[in-house]
């Protein structure tokens, strides 16, 4: 009987795939990629024809006061990540991006992350 961990590590895998296989970065159209883990969360534009990353984003770049909104303690650090990321996009000419979810369900803190991107001024 296989482990259990490395049974949930596959499913985590095919979901990724699933999802990447049907989108695609660009220069133009940037795909914003999410990473979460246990306490922090992560977000990427990335340029997939040219193989780089354009800019990025973390939690750990907020000062205290952007986490001032509703919802959870992750939640709130999420949705100011998403502002952060469409100022420092908006700075590059960046309006247009691609939303990556990667293998999570778009809700909580992946959901959050977008509606702030949105807020902050990005298309998808």
């Amino acid at each position: 009987m296989k482990n259990i961990i490395k049974v949930n590590q596959e499913r985590q895998l095919r979901r990724q795939r699933r999802v990447r296989a049907k989108i695609r970065g660009t220069k133009e159209r940037p795909r914003l990629a999410v990473f979460r883990s246990h306490q922090h969360i992560y977000a990427q534009l990335i340029d997939d024809d040219r193989a780089v990353t354009l800019l990025s984003f973390c939690d750990r770049e907020l000062t205290g006061k952007e986490t001032d909104l509703p919802g959870g303690k992750k939640e709130k650090k999420a949705y100011a990540v998403g502002l952060g990321l469409a100022v420092k996009a908006e700075k590059q000419k960046i309006k247009r991006v691609v939303f990556d979810r990667g293998r999570y369900k778009y809700h909580g803190r992946v959901k959050a992350l977008a509606e702030g991107a949105r807020k902050g001024g990005l298309n998808f």
